[in-house]
């Protein structure tokens, strides 16, 4: 395995726990703003970390 596609498995096994902590939080946020910001983050992070995986990941 390249380092390039262990970079890319990394940074997706990182998107879907962020994914996860973000529909956790908001799952169980109910009025709490609290949960609420840290459901924005934690999504906000699972993005980034999806937009750093897929080039790696990509077929050329």
């Amino acid at each position: 395995m390249s380092q390039r596609r262990a970079l890319g498995g990394l940074f997706s096994v990182l998107t879907v726990a962020f994914a996860a902590v973000a529909v956790w939080a908001a799952a169980g946020a109910g009025g709490s703003l609290r949960r609420w910001v840290v459901a924005a983050a934690a999504a906000a992070l699972g993005a980034w970390f999806a937009t750093l995986a897929w080039p790696l990941l990509r077929r050329h």
